[in-house]
């Protein structure tokens, strides 16, 4: 009797521990940006993701983030938890951060998922607004006209997504940018910088610009 309690012990452990670390690990998986490995099953190659937290729950819908390097390429993707659009079909989104002005994005759902979509184009410039703010708030538009939108925390994405940028070779994303990238959001973010006079100045020559494109 004395020896099968001392052998009961251990598992009974092994249950507790189970029990109270599992819930543990899935919570902080919903609350805090999470770096990732997986394996492609078709292609079998390894690749990288870093992944958002749920929005707080009631107040918002189920979004969530992933900044991906896949073959050594960056995606912005966003999972709606909800159908979005048919298998590779686009969709609009827009995200802002903290209180600046919205960006509009052009998004494709994958050929495998009505649900999850994606964008490879000027993702360097998302990461560096979602790098440089407290917040990011996602608005999607779907099939159907119903638009999924949700707030997402900022805060602890940094560390995992320059993780991501590591995988794929990038140190530094202003390195990536070229004045062609130069987006709305960052230039009203600079203008307001100026002294009055610099900006009006400013002015001027966007004045001059748009008179010569007309």
């Amino acid at each position: 009797m004395k020896q099968n309690r001392l052998t009961g012990q251990p598992l009974m452990l092994a249950l507790w521990l189970s029990f109270f670390l599992v819930p543990v690990n899935v919570q902080a998986e919903l609350n805090e940006w999470t770096y990732q490995q997986e394996k492609d099953r078709l292609t079998n190659l390894a690749y990288s993701f870093v992944r958002s937290p749920i929005p707080q729950r009631g107040l918002s819908d189920n979004i969530r983030l992933e900044i991906m390097c896949k073959q050594n390429k960056l995606q912005f993707v966003v999972d709606g938890n909800a159908l979005i659009a048919s298998q590779n079909r686009p969709f609009d989104m827009d995200y802002q951060i903290d209180q600046r002005s919205p960006v509009a994005l052009k998004m494709k759902t994958f050929n495998d998922s009505k649900q999850r979509g994606y964008t490879d184009e000027n993702v360097a410039i998302i990461i560096d607004d979602m790098l440089s703010g407290q917040t990011i708030f996602v608005r999607i538009t779907t099939l159907i006209k119903k638009v999924l939108a949700g707030s997402i925390s900022l805060s602890g994405a940094e560390v995992p997504i320059k993780r991501v940028l590591s995988d794929c070779g990038i140190s530094e994303l202003k390195q990536q940018m070229t004045a062609d990238d130069y987006s709305k959001a960052q230039f009203e973010e600079d203008f307001g910088k100026l002294t009055l006079e610099l900006q009006q100045q400013v002015l001027q020559k966007l004045k001059v610009i748009m008179q010569e494109l007309k």
